[in-house]
């Protein structure tokens, strides 16, 4: 795949072509992972190193500058997080979509086999015949004046 063309969903359908989606993420996101630390811990050290502002507590100043280079570091925190994620992405995708319907029919052939030729425990009498004919001589006419189903 040239640099000019665009991923698609179907290019991502192939284990190889998802390989290779992932190195070039990885190429391209992984310096800029690396150059977001590096300029975090330069700026962290350059405000630390600037003067208390009069005013200030005892700490304000160290805690300004935790708090204003924060979002530098959460930021490449970010950035590797979507490294992470495209790689949970390949590994989902390959035990769903190729290895899931083999396990399934090798689980079902395994039932199938072990079920074998043996027949089912419960077996049901065809319909319109009375299971307990002589039930109805036993009582005689003593409730035939009941409704059925009350």
């Amino acid at each position: 795949m040239s640099t000019d063309d665009k991923w698609t969903p179907d290019h991502l359908r192939s284990r190889t072509d998802r390989a290779i989606h992932l190195e070039q993420r990885r190429a391209q996101l992984q310096p800029i992972v690396d150059d977001l630390r590096r300029l975090s811990r330069e700026m962290e050290a350059e405000v630390k190193e600037l003067d208390a502002i009069e005013g200030d507590f005892p700490g304000q100043a160290r805690l300004r500058a935790w708090h204003v280079t924060r979002p530098l570091f959460k930021a490449a925190d970010d950035v590797e997080r979507a490294l992470l994620d495209l790689i949970s992405f390949n590994a989902r995708y390959q035990r769903s979509y190729e290895e899931l319907p083999g396990k399934r029919a090798e689980k079902r052939l395994r039932k199938e086999l072990a079920k074998g030729g043996q027949r089912q425990a419960i077996e049901s009498s065809p319909a319109g015949e009375e299971t307990a004919p002589d039930k109805k001589a036993q009582f005689g006419d003593v409730f035939n004046g009941l409704r059925k189903g009350a």
